[in-house]
């Protein structure tokens, strides 16, 4: 049999990010196109935090966005114009059922998952819950049902793990999210089109032939 093509990709990305989300489901369909042809993209994710000092109760992210905007019409106006460009890729966002919270347990989480090979499916379940279905995001229980789902064990500790990654990201120079290195190219970053993506896999393929 021939030998399996494989293109590993670093995927820095934060779980309440909109734009990490949009990456991440544009650089998922250009992938799938890759994997159907039967070549192995074997995607590490990266935690970072746009936010570090969130609540890690959780807050409406609606009143976030007042402060940062100052009126409700602007706040409006912008998730309005962020809502069609999701949905022009067939995601919903509810920004106004949204909760600002800390990410730091749903990286955890995300890590678990990686480890027990199911990252991708955790890590598109986490930004659905959050963007699309309201959830809190830092919730442990929230955080277990979401385990259960995707079928992957919750983490046990591994707090400091996480704390000594997210410095090291941060250390490396990445001050925004969404991030993409393709077998250690030059970073992508913010969201790409599908066809960004889809070109910088297909180099990759061809440069392994």
């Amino acid at each position: 049999m021939p030998e399996t093509t494989t293109v590993p990709v670093d995927f820095t990305l934060d779980l309440t990010c909109v734009h990490s989300y949009l990456g991440f489901t544009r650089f998922e369909r250009a992938a799938a196109t890759l994997r159907e042809r039967g070549v192995a993209v074997q995607v590490r994710f990266h935690p970072f935090q746009v936010s570090p000092d969130a609540p890690v109760e959780g807050e409406p992210l609606r009143d976030v966005h007042e402060r940062f905007f100052g009126s409700r019409w602007k706040v409006a106006e912008a998730t309005g114009s962020m809502a069609e460009v999701g949905a022009k890729d067939g995601l919903e966002f509810n920004f106004d059922r949204a909760v600002h919270v800390n990410t730091f347990r749903a990286h955890r989480l995300a890590a678990a998952a990686a480890e027990q090979g199911a990252g991708e499916a955790a890590v598109e379940r986490l930004f659905r819950a959050y963007l699309t279905d309201g959830a809190n995001i830092g919730d442990p229980d929230v955080l277990a049902a979401i385990a259960a789902e995707v079928g992957v064990t919750p983490p046990v500790g591994g707090d400091d793990d996480l704390r000594a990654e997210l410095a090291r990201v941060r250390a490396g120079g990445v001050h925004a999210v969404p991030q993409v290195r393709v077998a250690g190219g030059p970073p992508m970053v913010g969201a790409q089109t599908e066809q960004d993506y889809a070109e910088a896999l297909e180099q990759q393929v061809t440069a392994r032939r």
